[in-house]
């Protein structure tokens, strides 16, 4: 039996309300979240920039950035200030930022295309590679002024080497999850111990040199370093947005599905690790072994927005520069005027985080 219904004199006919679309409100929601996160890392940046024992204020960062940008004259009694911001504060802090938001898309990407929220470059054991690769160029060279790329070059090599390495004996053996992360341990013990080695053969400026990969820092940054990062990642996110849709697919799916979905799964694996091991390499060559903020950045982008890669990649990218950004102010305060090193700040963070996840997450060990 089917109801009608009649419209009855004098009354004033209701139209219908529209449905409503649940999955637009979530990307609106998604888009807002994002926004706020855009604000806040603004303004973090500019907070970072006042932190120090010089005294410099909101006021003097928007007027050394005004001058710089639209042109301007300097007084004499802010000279001092000027030169602070703008060649030792505004380069480090874009630097810790650049480093983290790059950090931290190679941890998403690793997470899913491996399936696995405990994978990063560090636990497989590509940063500490990287940062022996650059070690090695540098006890090579000696006392010789290396050019930024040689160093560069030498991280990203065998930043790739051990990946290929690791992921190619992975998919040959066909190796669980946990096999794989103890495979990238070893590697990890392999290379800190190659690193070792050179710290013990190196003089002392070569030492010097080395040791700061080892601790990872953002000291004495320059606009060149500044420059060369943030070109890579702000080249390497959007590239990144354009394959969300084929990470979703492997991610959530598994390959056999992803493949149903039209995706072409290995030359999309291969292209992506490439992408992510390029970026921790270039992060590593420049600031040294910065661990975990590729396995924390990720689950704090996932617990704000969610899981999908169109909006977990750009939010990474601010968890991640966040991150390391509040690590460096940090470690320019705790015992100031003294400076710890970020790595050392970082590692103080994830580690704790690291075996949170382990013991709240066993199933993906199994």
């Amino acid at each position: 039996m089917t109801a009608t219904l009649q419209e009855q004199p004098g009354s004033t006919a209701v139209p219908a309300p529209e449905p409503t679309d649940p999955s637009r409100g979530r990307a609106l929601r998604k888009s807002l979240v994002l926004a706020i996160g855009a604000v806040v890392s603004l303004i973090a940046l500019i907070a970072a920039v006042t932190i120090g024992t010089a005294g410099v204020g909101f006021g003097d960062v928007l007027r050394s950035l005004r001058v710089s940008i639209l042109g301007g004259t300097i007084s004499a009694e802010f000279a001092s200030s000027y030169a602070v911001i703008t060649q030792l504060r505004l380069p480090r802090v874009l630097l810790a930022f650049a480093a983290g938001a790059a950090l931290s898309v190679s941890g998403v990407l690793m997470q899913g295309l491996l399936r696995n929220p405990l994978v990063s470059p560090f636990t497989l054991g590509v940063s500490p590679a990287a940062a022996f690769g650059a070690a090695l160029v540098i006890t090579l060279a000696g006392t010789n002024q290396l050019p930024a790329w040689a160093t560069i070059a030498g991280a990203m090599v065998m930043a790739l080497t051990v990946s290929a390495v690791v992921l190619g004996i992975a998919t040959a053996r066909r190796m669980a999850v946990a096999t794989l992360l103890l495979l990238g341990i070893a590697m990890t013990q392999i290379f800190e111990a190659l690193t070792s080695a050179l710290q013990f053969a190196a003089n002392e400026n070569t030492l010097q040199a080395i040791i700061r990969w080892t601790f990872g820092s953002v000291n004495d940054a320059t606009w060149n370093d500044v420059l060369i990062v943030g070109a890579v990642a702000l080249v390497a996110i959007p590239v990144t947005l354009l394959f969300s849709k084929d990470l979703n697919a492997i991610a959530f799916a598994g390959d056999d599905a992803a493949r149903s979905f039209g995706v072409n799964v290995g030359p999309v694996r291969v292209g992506l690790i490439a992408l992510s091991v390029t970026l921790a390499a270039v992060v590593v060559s420049f600031c040294g072994i910065i661990g975990f903020v590729g396995l924390v950045g990720p689950h704090i982008a996932r617990l704000a927005i969610g899981a999908d890669h169109r909006h977990l990649l750009p939010f990474a990218a601010l968890s991640g520069g966040l991150l390391l950004l509040v690590a460096d102010a940090v470690g320019r305060t705790v015992i100031a005027p003294a400076v710890v090193p970020v790595g050392i700040v970082v590692a103080f963070i994830g580690g704790p985080v690291f075996i949170y996840l382990i013991l709240t997450r066993r199933n993906t060990l199994k």
